[in-house]
């Protein structure tokens, strides 16, 4: 290892070679700042001598940039909305999670156009006082935007994995549609996990999926059973942030049971069978 050291004299050296040629176009007419004879070096042949002069001007020019940088303007709206515009309708990934995965987020600030690719920002309703209160009430940091999102995407996976995993795709499509439906049914929580788990609370028999209340762990012990859950589940809830519906079964489906039973819904309306569950639209 090489160590290299330094005499005071190299050291006052480098400190007057730095000051000097950051005023290497000042004049040196003022009179000398003390003895430059105890000076060596390049530097110091090639650079103005350190004078009265060149050090009131650094010190001053020190002052001044400290004081412009402390100096910043105030946040107004007009310079949120410029940074929005800019940064959201650029970034289609942080849009979809601000407009979609938490509700009660002023998504009418945003528009998505139909194949959901081009993100747009609206600022024409933003003022001082809708920023502040939607910075009071309603901002949500991304990181628990996107936990909101996984919990969401997993309660989901849960209900069509215990549901229906011995079912088609289309019939573990259309247990998902029912979720969604339900979801964005004014008669029924507006989240996955407010749907799946409704009641739950409550004890066995009063929940609205049996396995959320049956005592049973709703682990998955089934990995391939698993993973295709899961993708459905993903695909499904994208098209729910969407505001769009899988379409595998009516969206007025909101009831289904296994073809094994017959409860008896005679205030329900049939609306499809896909495997073993037959699916029902209130009348």
């Amino acid at each position: 290892m090489l160590i290299v050291t330094m005499t005071p004299s190299q050291a006052q050296d480098l400190a007057l070679a730095e000051i000097q040629s950051s005023f290497a176009t000042l004049p040196a007419n003022a009179e000398s700042f003390g003895d430059m004879s105890g000076f060596s070096g390049a530097a110091a042949a090639n650079q103005p001598a350190l004078t009265a002069a060149v050090l009131a001007a650094y010190v001053a020019r020190q002052r001044a940039q400290k004081e412009s940088e402390a100096a910043a303007p105030p946040l107004t709206s007009e310079m949120v909305s410029a940074y929005a515009s800019t940064h959201y309708a650029s970034n289609a990934a942080l849009a979809a999670i601000d407009t979609a995965a938490v509700p009660g987020q002023p998504a009418d600030y945003f528009s998505i156009d139909n194949d959901a690719s081009v993100f747009s920002f609206d600022n024409s309703s933003i003022d001082p006082d809708s920023l502040a209160k939607y910075a009071k009430h309603g901002f949500v940091p991304t990181v628990k935007k996107v936990a909101y999102a996984n919990k969401e995407r997993n309660c989901l996976s849960t209900a069509i994995y215990h549901e229906a995993r011995g079912e088609s795709v289309d019939g573990q499509w259309a247990v998902a549609n029912v979720i969604i439906n339900r979801a964005m049914s004014k008669r029924f929580p507006s989240s996955m996990c407010g749907v799946v788990f409704q009641n739950a609370n409550l004890g066995r028999f009063h929940c609205q999926f049996s396995f959320a209340c049956d005592g049973h762990s709703d682990v998955a012990t089934e990995r391939g059973a698993w993973a295709k859950a899961t993708r459905i589940a993903n695909a499904a809830y994208s098209e729910f942030q969407h505001g769009k519906r899988p379409g595998v079964v009516p969206g007025s489906a909101l009831f289904y049971h296994t073809a094994s039973v017959s409860p008896g819904w005679s205030n329900m309306k049939r609306v499809a069978q896909i495997g073993a569950h037959v699916f029902f639209a209130p009348r």
